[in-house]
Formats: C-alpha cells, sequence, structure tokens
C-alpha cells in the first residue's frame, strides 16, 4: 500500500511538472488572446519557436495584437528582429500608432532605426504632434558700449524624424541659440538699443538656420528675459589703468634706484679726484726742495712763497668763519 501511495504521488509530481514544462513552452492562453483578437499565429512555429529562439512571446505578441488593432500590420519576423537587436519592440509600436493617428509618414523599419540608434522614438512622435519649449540658461554677452547683457531665451521646436538618425540634440541647440544671442548682443551699439528691442535677438538668431544638422526643427525662438549686468567697459579701464600705475611705478622706482646708483658713482669720483690732489700736493715740497738744491729757486723766493700760503690760508680761515657767522645768524 505504502508502495502505491509513494508510487502514485511521485506521478502526479511528474504530471505537474510536465504540465507546466508544456504550458512554458507552449503558451497556449496566449495563442488563445492573439487568435480572439485577430492576430493568426502557428502555436508551435512561432510561439514555440519563440521559446526556443530565447525571445520572451509576450513581448512580441502584445505589441503585435495592439498594432493590429490599430490598423497596423506586422509581422513577428520584424519584431522579434527588433528584439534581438537590443530594441525596445512596445515603443516602437507605440511611436507607429502615434505617427498613424497624426498622420506621420514612419515606417518601421526607420522607427527601428531611430530606437536602436539610442533615441525614444514614442517620445519623438509626440514632440513632432506636440512642440517641446527648449529653455536656455543665461547666457552673457557685452555691447559695443561696454555693458553686460544677460538675456534667456525659449526656443520652441519640433523633433524632425527624418533626421533623428545622426542628428544633433538638445545641447546643439542651446549652444548654437546661445552663440547667436552673443552675436547679436555684441554688435549691437549700445545695450539701450537690446533692451528696448529684444524681439531683435529673436529674429537675428531664427535667421541663421541653427537647426541645420540636427534633430529638430526650430519654430520660434522667443526672448523670456533680459536683464543689465556689469560695466564690463568701465571694469576693463580701470583694471588697464591700474595696470599702468603698476608699470609706472615700477619705472619710477627703476630711474630712482638708478640715479642712487649714480650718486654713489659720483661720490666715489670725488673721492678719486681728491686723493689724487692730495697725492699731487704732496709732490710740491719735493719738487721745492729739488729747486732749492739746483739753485733754481732763492731763500727770498721761498720766504715770500711761505708768506703768500700763510695769507691765503689766514684769508681762507677767515672767509670761513664768515660764512659760519651768516649760517648762525
Amino acid at each position: 500500500m505504502e508502495f502505491l501511495f509513494s508510487s502514485g504521488l511521485i506521478l502526479l509530481v511528474l504530471i505537474v511538472a510536465g504540465l507546466a514544462l508544456f504550458f512554458y513552452f507552449v503558451p497556449v492562453g496566449l495563442w488563445i488572446t492573439a487568435y480572439f483578437s485577430g492576430v493568426r499565429l502557428k502555436l508551435l512555429r512561432d510561439l514555440v519557436g519563440m521559446r526556443l529562439r530565447k525571445v520572451p512571446p509576450h513581448l512580441i505578441v502584445k505589441p503585435l495584437i495592439t498594432a493590429h488593432k490599430a490598423g497596423i500590420y506586422l509581422e513577428t519576423a520584424q519584431l522579434e528582429a527588433h528584439y534581438l537587436a537590443g530594441g525596445n519592440v512596445q515603443k516602437v509600436v507605440n511611436a507607429l500608432i502615434s505617427a498613424d493617428k497624426a498622420n506621420i509618414d514612419l515606417t518601421f523599419e526607420r522607427a527601428a532605426a531611430i530606437d536602436l540608434a539610442g533615441r525614444d522614438v514614442y517620445e519623438a512622435v509626440q514632440v513632432s504632434v506636440n512642440p517641446k519649449v527648449i529653455e536656455t540658461p543665461p547666457v552673457s554677452a557685452v555691447a559695443k558700449d561696454g555693458i553686460q547683457v544677460r538675456a534667456i531665451a525659449r526656443v520652441t521646436v519640433r523633433a524632425n524624424i527624418e533626421r533623428l538618425v545622426g542628428g544633433a540634440g538638445e545641447e546643439t541647440i542651446i549652444a548654437r541659440v546661445g552663440e547667436g544671442i552673443v552675436s547679436t548682443i555684441g554688435s549691437a551699439d549700445s545695450h539701450k538699443e537690446v533692451l528696448e528691442n529684444p524681439d531683435r535677438i529673436s529674429k537675428t538668431v531664427l535667421e541663421k538656420g541653427l537647426d541645420a544638422g540636427t534633430a529638430f526643427e526650430i519654430l520660434s525662438i522667443d526672448i523670456a528675459d533680459v536683464d543689465v549686468g556689469e560695466n564690463i567697459g568701465a571694469k576693463l579701464q580701470t583694471d588697464q589703468a591700474e595696470a599702468d600705475l603698476r608699470v609706472a611705478r615700477a619705472k619710477a622706482e627703476e630711474r630712482r634706484a638708478a640715479a642712487v646708483a649714480r650718486e654713489q658713482e659720483m661720490r666715489a669720483l670725488v673721492q678719486e679726484m681728491r686723493a689724487k690732489v692730495v697725492e699731487a700736493e704732496a709732490e710740491i715740497p719735493k719738487a721745492i726742495a729739488e729747486a732749492l738744491r739746483n739753485g733754481n729757486l732763492g731763500v727770498l723766493d721761498y720766504y715770500n712763497l711761505r708768506n703768500i700760503q700763510a695769507d691765503t690760508e689766514m684769508r681762507r680761515a677767515i672767509s670761513g668763519a664768515t660764512e659760519e657767522d651768516a649760517d648762525g645768524a
């Protein structure tokens, strides 16, 4: 009896496991749903084949049913190939349905290419139907009068389906619009012109064809805010004046140092000349003695010379005392 009970239990477990394995590889419920939705699928060839090809059947069948109900007829092979390539089947089908309802010419091949390129194809179709507004960060530029102007622009764009593959994104649009704003403000003679006519910026920027090579089509560029910034021209002039002043001070210090050095050189030269005079005066007694020995100078002449020297020194002493008294008075 126990043997029969154990055998029956094992048989039941095997049957349950077999049924679970069967319904895993043969998704009968999914096939029934597709059949009553009007999608004709082969149970073994299509659904079991998907299991063997390691493609989850529900990721293919449900988008296929959705597309069929929307009047878009696709093949399972197309959806399987897109899934195996790493694409999002459901988003591609949703994008095709939205494009069909909005009368946008979008084929499955193009939608799949856009999805595989890394872009959200469904969002792209939505942006193509409902334009998107991109706000630029504050852009600063300086007019010709030296006044800084800050501007914020709102760019209304629509997705260009034909250029979604290989086209530049929002960052390029923002960069190009910012460049156009800087160019327009920089060419203005006065910041007052920009404040009085902010639409001049949007018109000039819009005429540049900034959407070339991008995945968007620019519909309008509106200046949301314009503010006056710093007086850059005056600041630059002030900085230049300070720099010139530092240069002038450096040159003046250089000239002063050169003058001090020249003064020291001249003092040294004076001392050198005095030394030469003292040296020359030291030769005079020798010359007088030599003249006396040779008879070229008499004793009376010598005393007369001494008297003249004494008289000169006395006059010099008197003259020096007078000058000192005059200075003291």
